[in-house]
């Protein structure tokens, strides 16, 4: 994607969730702002403790910053096929370009988390100025700087960073943080590496060797990106999806995690601020059908043995989410942090994994159906937890839940009875298919077809041409437009449903979740992707490429997507990058394909 000149908007010590840029490396993320400053980094992991978390505490959240001395313009863009960001600033005296990566091994990822910038001046002479400040991991460190053989080691609690630099002066080394400057002439160039471990022993490379794998890194994600799709008229932000994916691929267990933050809200000054650094099961479904659309093999296996081994381990109880190790998570906290533009609380935890979500069984057996469906073979225990699943759901589906939003109000949430009438219809094709016992399927089938009737007996409005949220309301749901992907219904009612939420939950390009979010939060991003795919289904084709063509429209400059985004102002709301807007964006593209 080519680069974008930006204004600086950063007020109050924070930066409108759009300015952000992701890196990533297979374990954690970096988010970036446009003034050069690391706000978010957990280490070593995504779901660990953030040792940059300016993002949420200006003050004492922790933040890592290169960036010109004085006025400067800048233009930023990935280096195509890559989580590789560059940066050019254009100064009065020159022109510098800065390549910055969380940078990968040899042979895959680090032992150690390293990130990496490398300063290149194109044009004149430029002054840099570096400032590497660790937070204090939300109240529970206190950061201390010193030096060991000239090499700046800042300890945050377990944590350890090395400050490796090449062409800078350091000007202040400790005790809190590290400064310095270089004054770069001509084609020179100098280099920042943040190099961090966490409770082991600190690698400390040389300003070389780090500059050597953030090339090698630039090599190793086109070599990823090649095997991607490359035609079509959304390849761009399909493979740009695929990046953002990936980063959220949590490469030591398989886990894919729902996005990189916590806590950023989905309005401002609003308390719907959630932790989403876990392995939600619906959100694993709908990402690993993205995976397999993409051809991406090894992602895909990883991912469903994550998801197998977690659910074995609860058995035969279903969890909402896991862990990125596969366990059932702690209790939600709140943390005493300001919080994103004074939106709180701040979550640490999400409460909603003791939840009944009935959804979860259809997310499963769609997922591990379209698994075998690509030719892959179940093993026997697999087999058995799956048919006992099944027979599970057929007493299930009649409870109330919280529905796929996770709401403390019980229903019978039309969306979750069409997840059981997936899961069954899918247990009896895997059946079919000799890949789970068929001692059951009569069962099975009576089930899905008496689910089938209730939804469209208890679910649908007449008055509305609608299926509606749950059973005895006239109120709508976005989500029940997944209906159509999942070959419950695509005909007339499924274009009754579409044709309501456009009327009542649609504004622009945009969509509300369900009726009354208007007032309490912006637009859903993936549910403008779920509208795309419903009219392809409903054979709407030419009206869901203008659509398609619309919703890209919603990311940032460099093509990510949060959460949601303000319907007033398009800023971009909620954690970011959300993999359900991402993976929505690139299963709506391939059904347009498709057809």
């Amino acid at each position: 994607m080519s680069g974008t000149r930006l204004a600086l908007r950063r007020q109050d010590g924070y930066c409108p969730i759009g300015d952000y840029a992701v890196l990533g490396d297979g374990r954690t993320v970096a988010l970036v702002a446009t003034d050069g400053r690391v706000d978010w980094w957990p280490v070593p992991a995504l779901d660990a403790p953030p040792v940059c978390a300016a993002i949420l505490e200006p003050q004492a959240g922790g933040y890592i910053q290169v960036v010109p001395v004085g006025q400067y313009q800048l233009s930023r863009a990935y280096i195509e096929g890559t989580n590789v960001l560059e940066t050019t600033y254009t100064c009065e005296t020159g022109c510098a370009r800065v390549t910055e990566a969380l940078n990968s091994g040899t042979a895959g990822r680090l032992p150690w988390n390293e990130l990496a910038r490398l300063i290149e001046v194109t044009e004149g002479t430029v002054e840099m100025a570096l400032d590497v400040f660790p937070g204090d991991r939300f109240g529970q460190a206190s950061p201390f700087t010193d030096a060991h053989d000239g090499t700046p080691v800042i300890r945050v609690g377990d944590q350890m960073l090395a400050v490796v630099t090449e062409g800078f002066t350091l000007t202040e080394v400790g005790p809190v943080r590290v400064r310095g400057t270089a004054r770069i002439e001509g084609s020179g160039k100098a280099l920042v590496a943040v190099i961090a471990t966490d409770d082991e022993p600190l690698f400390v490379p040389s300003a070389a060797e780090v500059e050597k794998r953030l090339h090698a890194t630039i090599c190793s994600w086109k070599r990823w990106s090649e095997t991607l799709p490359s035609d079509g008229p959304w390849a761009g932000a399909v493979r740009r999806s695929a990046l953002a994916l990936k980063s959220l691929f949590f490469e030591p267990t398989g886990a894919i995690s729902a996005a990189a933050t916590t806590s950023l809200p989905e309005r401002v000054g609003g308390r719907k601020n959630y932790d989403y650094r876990y392995g939600w099961l619906r959100d694993t479904s709908f990402t690993l059908d993205a995976f397999m659309n993409l051809g991406l093999r090894e992602e895909t296996h990883a991912a469903v043995s994550w998801m197998i081994n977690a659910i074995c381990r609860t058995a035969p109880q279903l969890h909402v989410f896991y862990t990125l190790a596969g366990r059932v998570p702690n209790e939600e906290a709140e943390l005493d942090v300001p919080g994103y533009r004074r939106s709180r609380p701040v979550r640490a935890g999400n409460s909603a994994s003791g939840q009944t979500q009935l959804g979860v069984y259809g997310d499963l057996f769609d997922t591990m159906f379209k698994y075998v469906e690509a030719g892959h073979v179940l093993d026997d225990s697999t087999s058995r937890l799956l048919a006992d699943l099944a027979n599970q759901c057929c007493d299930a589906w009649r409870q109330k839940d919280s529905g796929i939003w996770e709401l403390p109000d019980l229903q019978h949430y039309t969306i979750s009875k069409i997840g059981c009438w997936v899961a069954l219809d899918r247990a009896c094709k895997l059946a079919d298919a000799g890949q789970i016992g068929a001692r059951s399927t009569k069962r099975w089938r009576h089930e899905a077809q008496t689910i089938k009737d209730w939804v469209d007996t208890n679910c649908w409005s007449s008055a509305q041409r609608s299926y509606t949220f749950y059973a005895g309301t006239e109120k709508l749901d976005a989500a029940v437009l997944l209906a159509g992907r999942t070959g419950f219904e695509t005909g007339e009612r499924l274009s009754g449903t579409i044709d309501a939420v456009v009327r009542q939950l649609a504004k622009g390009p945009m969509v509300f979740r369900y009726t009354g979010m208007q007032e309490q939060e912006g637009a859903f991003v993936a549910c403008t992707f779920w509208l795309v795919s419903a009219l392809v289904h409903n054979g709407q084709r030419d009206r869901a490429a203008e659509l398609m063509d619309q919703g890209l429209g919603l990311a940032n400059d460099l093509g990510l997507l949060s959460e949601q985004i303000s319907p007033g102002t398009g800023e971009l709301l909620g954690n970011v990058p959300q993999g359900l807007s991402h993976l929505a964006l690139v299963n709506a593209a391939h059904a347009l394909a498709r057809r």
